[in-house]
């Protein structure tokens, strides 16, 4: 989290705008559920941390639900925008692309220590985030649809039906993953060819 100090000249620092606010606060909630536990985040303890009153942390996020969802989707996007800035950064082969997109996807379903697991959990059986997963799931197609489309000849249309089905797969997998039906080595080695057999469909 960025600190904002006052300017040298001793003059007031900048009030922040209220995205820049809403972000230190979700910045805040991810250390605390980092550096103590997803129990810990409530709104009054958000304040604290933050260094702001309690109405200032309800302006952004009426109950602890919504607060909640909003960082779990935060999470999510971050890891995804990361991943995907990451694997366009440097052109790949398609062996390093599909075995690293298989590899990334199977360990972080596999990878129950995470904050975004944590929040996960903190939310269990909740509607709310019944709807939001749906939604990571379509940002998930979008990158996979994203990473996918330099090595396959298709339309953007098939490419998306085709990554709505490999993520469905990639949480099949990731279910009997968590369930010990299924080594990660294994879920990994599965998925890969799943994803490897869609870009050999591309081609032809």
């Amino acid at each position: 989290m960025k600190e904002h100090k006052a300017p040298a000249t001793g003059s007031p620092a900048r009030r922040l705008s209220k995205a820049e606010r809403r972000q230190q606060l979700l910045d805040t909630a991810l250390l605390i559920v980092r550096e103590e536990n997803a129990d810990r985040l409530t709104l009054g303890h958000l304040a604290v941390r933050a260094g702001v009153s309690k109405p200032v942390v309800y302006d952004h996020f009426a109950t602890r639900s919504t607060l909640l969802i909003q960082l779990y989707r935060w999470i999510d996007m971050e890891r995804v925008r990361t991943f995907t800035e990451a694997m366009s950064a440097t052109p790949r082969s398609q062996q390093e692309t599909v075995q690293m997109l298989a590899s990334a996807y199977i360990h972080c379903a596999a990878d129950k220590t995470d904050e975004f697991h944590a929040v996960g959990a903190a939310l269990a059986g909740s509607e709310e985030k019944a709807v939001v997963f749906q939604e990571l799931l379509d940002n998930c197609v979008a990158m996979f649809a994203s990473i996918l489309t330099p090595h396959v000849n298709m339309t953007p249309q098939s490419l998306q039906q085709c990554c709505i089905g490999l993520v469905g797969a990639g949480e099949a997998l990731s279910v009997a993953l968590t369930r010990g039906r299924l080594k990660e080595t294994e879920a990994v080695t599965a998925f890969a060819s799943l994803i490897g057999g869609l870009i050999q469909t591309g081609e032809s």
